[in-house]
């Protein structure tokens, strides 16, 4: 897998914000640079009060107090600045990241599952992205600590050569210490990340199957596996979190026996008389925040480590997307999705259609799974106006033709066309006003029933009603104690199975597309209210266009009322035609038109002595 580099990420987030990112560094820059300030104050004060006349005179006691105060409240002024600014880069390369992700996952064909638990998702989205925003805000601290540490030791080397030598030996030494820890720090953080991402998705999992867990009696078993994911996540962490402590510890107190020697050595200076005290309390002010450096700079030889687990893990939640898209540029701003609110189109039922429906083609359609199953080199006509009924056995492929055809599955090989114009990209054209999708098991939102059904369509309280007439869903509407505005709860928890298909029917109808692809829509209804459905669904209102049809079925009302039926085995057409000639020579339709099982390799079997 192709990987995005810690330094071409980082700098991508800091181009998407230069302006913010600068005044931080600059003022990064400002605020440890201006370290130098106070000791140089202490230095003169000192040397005015042990040397007197001998010492510089140019500034009075009185104004080296009134310049250190002045420098320190600016400092602080600087110091609040720059607190501002990372939280800005923190904040927007967390959205910048986050709007890519879910641009991606949202670009990925619709029916393959994620990549990872939904959990496991959310702690990636929330977590991992977290800590690669926060990546850029380091720099300010290094350049301004950095640039610090040089001058500090250019002005001691001014005074005492050999003793400002030994303040280097601590950093070589984090810069060896890095080298030979590194493959252990960026496994110990890819271990717990992973061991979090576990618990997270294992988590989600639990609050998603609630039910199923309580009907099975299986809450001891699935609390118990939750401690061990946690137990294990704990185990991890430790040991990331104490080899990072160590090899910190170990970063600073190198700093920190510098520092002890260098004292030792520039007070034998002292003793000597070879400086002033001035230079001594000059070492000693510099000396304490130099040391510092070596340890930040092992603090972020870690950060590396993570940063590197950190990107791998968010490619993995977009395997398909190029690395770089993960932090490309994006206005999250809210300005572009202000303004898309405001250009919505017209009402799905007021909308003209791009083009009138005459025909759809597929020739040669493909689309098979790596572990098997799936369909191959199917050939399908919908004429305008019609209805065509996909049936056939279980695993016959039925529900992968309708999300290849409409892109939600990738395909390998075939052609789609519309009007006679190939569909190059299903996904982005197989959508309102062209076409609606209704799934097998659809999917409700804890919102209310109103906003279930549009999901975002500006349409009319006219047009929303006739669409849940026409789903059959009015009686249960006006049995509801609020109406369309009842909370449905959770995947739609507070409704029946059968109000749920219903209802995904309503979310299609309202916005009057042009094909209707359905996918064993009316299961769950009962013989009247399915009659029912299927009645409104191939009546045509007065002035309107017929919607064209696509349906996996094998129901009878809908069998009926096809005007061409498709019978599916193994992936691949074994027999169309209208229902009366395709209940004398079709094993497989007379199986399920009968209500027997068949599984697939009877129906293959059973299709070849036919066709033999």
């Amino acid at each position: 897998m192709r990987q995005l580099s810690i330094r071409r990420g980082t700098l991508a987030l800091i181009r998407a914000q230069l302006g913010i990112f600068l005044l931080a560094m600059l003022g990064g820059v400002f605020y440890f640079g201006t370290r130098l300030v106070p000791g140089w104050i202490e230095k003169l004060t000192f040397d005015r009060l042990t040397l007197g006349p001998a010492a510089d005179p140019s500034l009075s006691l009185g104004a080296l107090v009134g310049l250190l105060l002045a420098v320190e409240v600016v400092r602080s002024l600087v110091d609040y600045g720059g607190k501002m600014s990372e939280t800005l880069i923190r904040n927007r390369g967390g959205s910048l990241m986050r709007a890519n992700v879910v641009h991606n996952l949202l670009r990925r064909p619709g029916a393959l599952p994620l990549p990872v638990p939904p959990g496991d998702a959310v702690v990636r989205l929330d977590d991992d992205v977290a800590d690669f925003a926060d990546f850029p805000t380091w720099l300010p601290y290094l350049a301004g600590e950095g640039l610090f540490t040089l001058a500090a030791l250019a002005i001691l080397f001014q005074i005492a050569p050999r003793i400002t030598f030994v303040a280097l030996l601590p950093l070589v030494g984090v810069l060896l210490l890095n080298r030979l820890a590194f493959r252990r720090m960026l496994h110990y953080s890819r271990e717990s990340r992973q061991a979090a991402g576990e618990v997270g998705g294992f988590l989600g999992e639990i609050l998603g199957a609630v039910q199923a867990v309580k009907v099975a009696g299986a809450g001891d078993g699935v609390i118990g596996y939750f401690r061990v994911l946690n137990e294990e996540r704990r185990r991890v962490s430790v040991r990331e979190s104490v080899f990072g402590a160590l090899f910190q510890a170990l970063s600073a107190n190198m700093g920190d026996i510098a520092v002890a020697l260098m004292v030792v050595l520039i007070g034998g200076a002292l003793a000597r008389r070879e400086i002033s005290v001035g230079d001594f309390v000059l070492f000693g002010s510099y000396l304490f925040f130099a040391a510092q450096f070596p340890a930040m700079i092992g603090s972020y030889l870690s950060e590396i480590a993570q940063e590197r687990a950190v990107l791998d893990r968010l490619q993995e939640l977009q395997p398909e997307a190029l690395p770089e898209s993960l932090v490309a540029e994006r206005d999250v701003s809210g300005s572009e999705w202000d303004r898309q609110a405001r250009n919505v189109p017209p009402a799905a039922s007021k909308a003209p259609l791009p083009e009138d429906l005459s025909l759809i083609t597929v020739r040669g359609l493909t689309s098979r799974f790596p572990g098997g199953g799936g369909i191959e080199g199917v050939d399908l006509d919908l004429a305008p106006g019609s209805l065509t009924v996909i049936t056939g056995p279980v695993g016959a492929g039925k529900t992968t033709l309708l999300r290849a055809l409409l892109g939600l599955l990738p395909r390998e090989c075939g052609d789609i066309f519309w009007q006679g114009q190939a569909v190059e990209d299903p996904a982005d054209f197989f959508v309102p006003p062209r076409s609606a999708y209704t799934p097998q098991v659809p999917r409700l939102f804890s919102e209310t029933l109103r906003e279930n059904i549009l999901l975002g369509a500006p349409a009319g309280h006219d047009d929303l009603w006739a669409a849940v007439e026409a789903a059959v869903l009015a009686p249960d509407v006006a049995r509801l104690e609020q109406g369309l505005e009842t909370v449905v709860g959770p995947r739609g928890v507070r409704l029946s199975g059968g109000q749920v298909q219903r209802a995904a029917a309503a979310r299609m109808l309202v916005r009057r597309p042009a094909l209707l692809v359905m996918d064993d829509l009316s299961s769950a209804l009962d013989v009247e209210t399915e009659q029912q459905l299927w009645e409104n669904l191939t009546t045509v209102r007065p002035g309107e266009a017929p919607a064209t049809m696509l349906v996996v079925s094998h129901r009878r009302p809908a069998l009926r009322r096809a005007d061409q039926i498709v019978v599916l085995s193994g992936g691949q057409i074994v027999a169309r035609g209208q229902l009366p000639e395709l209940l004398e020579r079709s094993p497989e339709l007379q199986a399920l038109w009968q209500g027997r099982s068949v599984s697939e390799s009877d129906s293959q079997a059973a299709s070849l002595r036919h066709n033999q």
